[in-house]
């Protein structure tokens, strides 16, 4: 599994209608996103950037998503919404990953197993 983050902009006012939309999300939508090997998707905002964080199975997974045909009809819907750079393409900025750490103590304790370590 791979962590993909980015951010985009969207344009004044949009944050409202980007909110309810996705709130709203197609179920063939969510298809298409398993289907290109997203296996979980977190939007943060802090209007008006967003902040996308996923866990994708492999480099492709969003390549492959933003070359559907059900991508298309929601970018239709969400293109009114975005900022666009001066070359046509949605204002949007790769995040690489700094740190990350799972470790095991911070797992819930279990029964009376407790360390005090």
């Amino acid at each position: 599994m791979k962590r993909v983050a980015f951010t985009m902009r969207l344009k004044p006012g949009g944050l409202a209608e980007y909110r309810r939309l996705h709130d709203a999300i197609w179920p063939d939508l969510v298809r298409e996103l398993e289907a290109s090997g997203i296996r979980n998707m977190t939007i943060f905002e802090h209007d008006p950037v967003l902040f996308l964080y996923s866990e994708v199975e492999d480099e492709g997974a969003w390549d492959r998503l933003w070359h559907t045909e059900v991508h298309d009809r929601w970018g239709e819907l969400m293109n009114p919404l975005m900022a666009f750079r001066d070359d046509g393409i949605v204002d949007s900025t790769p995040v690489n990953e700094v740190f990350h750490i799972e470790p095991a103590s911070w797992q819930p304790a279990t029964g009376s197993d407790h360390s005090d370590g």
